[in-house]
């Protein structure tokens, strides 16, 4: 059998036997190409005339693959024609193929793996679809299935018909993710697909199934009894160093300089790494020791600051946790990870009693964009006459609000606009949920891991970043070992918890 990087690669004068000869016109050869594809196979008649009159009247909705398969003629908006559609197909099909070792399910896996490297995003796309669409589980079979347990419940045969259906309901989808996994950078492949296919899953439904699979599959994986928390230091190899400075995603890593501060004796940093990709963290997160609450990120990121003395720290500050992994999205480590580094930090420091962030609150300025008028609503008459007088306007309206709060940094200690502000960001961190989750990013992933909203703070981070995403504002939430458990049960029943500062700045 050709491997499907062969079989798509082969020039088309191997396949048309008169596509060589000189001279032939466009026409002349997309002619040829015609009569040479077989004609698809058709269960019926009308599967048949249905098929015609698709490829004849292209439809502005987009076919599915099932569709494609059947057809003859590929429509301009597709990637494969349905002939090479139904080849790549079959190459699918032969990983799985049950005849097959794993092994050899491995090298073919791979052999789709290296067609898909030089593929271009639609071609890509098309072979998303196939996987998605093409390896699903008989609907009738787990129809059977499930009306088979439904019976059996409160019988002796229950934990036998709860097997069968649990078995009918896995996807061939599974197993093939699983070959795929088989070969040395099988792992590595799919986090990468996954990745490639995210941002399309919006606008095409259909790709919906083999996210979701994956999604499944890779909490499986990368379970973190499988990860191994690693010490990243100036030491460390420059490939690991310059992966940090690629995927921090919170404060921008700006020079060598700026690394080698964020990695020096007062600091540590620590990721989670898979034994499939030994090389590349998962995740990481910088930490720096203090006497007391980090207020500002500005001192942390000096690099002429003075060293922290560690004989004196009493208090670590998390001021900055990454994920690196885009295809990993759904997959949680940052629970773990907090827990972990805490556990080695404590046994390093035994000094440490305090273990709290500094952390951006990047959908605060959008969120406030759109509510302003409802928080200005809030206000009784008094706070809202000294905001009019601030403002200069007797009625002041949310579009004044928002040109001071962009202005925030020349506001003083006193101004109406600053208290405003810390009101709206402490309701926004304290009391906005959606689905049962904070609205926040960064609250959600915080809060989910026990922690509490403890402190605001006022031009924390004063850089154009910072000013666009929370009006300078910065937050620190606080991880209390005792109450993780208790924080996390109220967040399952819509309770953020909160410290008694931020619920007094609430409305």
């Amino acid at each position: 059998m050709n491997t499907t990087t062969t079989w798509i690669t082969r020039k088309v004068s191997g396949l048309l036997p008169h596509a060589g000869a000189k001279g032939a016109s466009k026409g002349n050869l997309n002619k040829i190409i015609q009569e040479n594809v077989p004609p698809a196979p058709v269960d019926s008649a009308q599967a048949a005339i249905k098929t015609v009159a698709t490829d004849k009247n292209s439809s502005s909705k987009p076919r599915s693959t099932r569709e494609r398969l059947l057809g003859s003629l590929r429509h301009k908006e597709e990637a494969l024609s349905p002939r090479v559609l139904r080849r790549t197909l079959e190459e699918l099909r032969a990983i799985v193929d049950p005849q097959v070792s794993e092994v050899e399910g491995g090298r073919r896996a791979q052999g789709v793996a290296r067609w898909y490297a030089s593929a271009t995003l639609e071609q890509r796309r098309d072979m998303w679809l196939l996987m998605s669409e093409q390896f699903v589980a008989d609907p009738q079979v787990v129809k059977v299935a499930q009306a088979q347990f439904a019976a059996a419940v409160g019988t002796p045969d229950e934990a036998a018909a709860e097997v069968h259906y649990r078995r009918a309901t896995v996807s061939p989808r599974r197993r093939l993710l699983q070959r795929f996994s088989a070969f040395p950078e099988g792992i590595r492949f799919l986090v990468d697909l996954r990745a490639d296919m995210l941002p399309h899953l919006k606008a095409d439904k259909r790709l919906q199934a083999l996210d979701v699979e994956m999604e499944y599959m890779f909490s499986t994986w990368f379970d973190v009894g499988f990860l191994d928390l690693r010490p990243i230091s100036w030491d460390s190899p420059a490939s690991l160093i310059e992966k940090l400075i690629k995927y921090e995603a919170v404060h921008d890593i700006k020079s060598w300089a700026d690394v080698k501060n964020r990695l020096d004796s007062d600091r540590r940093c620590y990721g989670f790494f898979h034994p499939r990709l030994p090389d590349e963290p998962l995740i990481f997160v910088e930490v720096a020791f203090m006497d007391d609450m980090a207020n500002s990120i500005t001192p942390l990121l000096d690099e002429a600051a003075s060293a922290a003395d560690l004989k004196k720290a009493t208090t670590a500050i998390f001021y900055s946790i990454s994920n690196t992994q885009t295809g990993l999205r759904g997959v949680s480590f940052g629970d773990s990870l907090i827990k972990r580094v805490v556990e080695t930090l404590k046994l390093e420091f035994p000094k440490l009693k305090v273990f709290a962030t500094l952390s951006p609150i990047p959908g605060f300025r959008a969120w406030l964009g759109k509510n302003a008028a409802a928080m200005l609503e809030k206000l009784d008459d008094k706070s809202r006459l000294q905001l009019g007088r601030a403002l200069g306007f007797d009625t002041p309206g949310p579009e004044h609000f928002l040109s001071a709060s962009d202005k925030a940094l020349a506001l003083d200690a006193k101004s109406p606009v600053r208290s405003l502000l810390l009101q709206c960001a402490a309701h926004y961190l304290g009391s906005e949920i959606k689905d049962g989750k904070p609205v926040d990013p960064v609250a959600r992933f915080h809060l989910g891991n026990g922690a509490r909203v403890e402190r605001l703070n006022w031009a924390g981070d004063p850089s154009a970043k910072g000013l666009k995403q929370s009006c300078g504002l910065m937050v620190n939430y606080l991880y209390d070992l005792k109450r993780l458990d208790k924080h996390r049960a109220m967040l399952v029943q819509g309770k953020i918890a909160v410290s008694g500062d931020i619920d007094d700045l609430q409305f």
